[in-house]
């Protein structure tokens, strides 16, 4: 199956929008989109579990925390991309762009995956 995104509330609408630009068919929805702009960490982890869709976040104080939490206690977790404060928004689609056309979702399972990939 293709990789489905979830964007947490820290990603910029414009990656989200040059995504769907970029990649014919690209399955990729925002928190807002699904009434969880104001919900906790846990909260959309397990949205995202439930509709099997990979976070995209910025979050690298919390998200991995929880996401790490989430496999250890053998709950479904699609997986999580996070990016770095530096990546620019230009290499950070480039990247999901590459993600999202060459990867099945299950290759993301259980893995917490820090952007720029390298």
């Amino acid at each position: 199956m293709t990789p489905r995104f979830l964007a947490d509330e820290n990603i910029d609408p414009v990656l989200v929008l040059g995504l769907q630009r970029r990649v014919a068919g690209i399955d990729i929805l925002r928190v807002q989109e699904v009434g969880l702009r104001t919900a906790d960490d846990p909260t959309i982890l397990e949205w995202a579990a439930s509709e099997q869709r990979i976070l995209i976040s910025r979050d690298v104080k919390t998200i991995p925390d929880f996401a790490h939490a989430r496999v250890a206690t053998d709950q479904p977790m699609p997986g999580v991309f996070v990016l770095a404060a530096t990546l620019s928004m230009l290499t950070a689609m480039d990247e999901l762009a590459v993600i999202a056309g060459a990867s099945e979702a299950d290759e993301w399972a259980d893995r917490v995956i820090y952007l720029p990939l390298r």
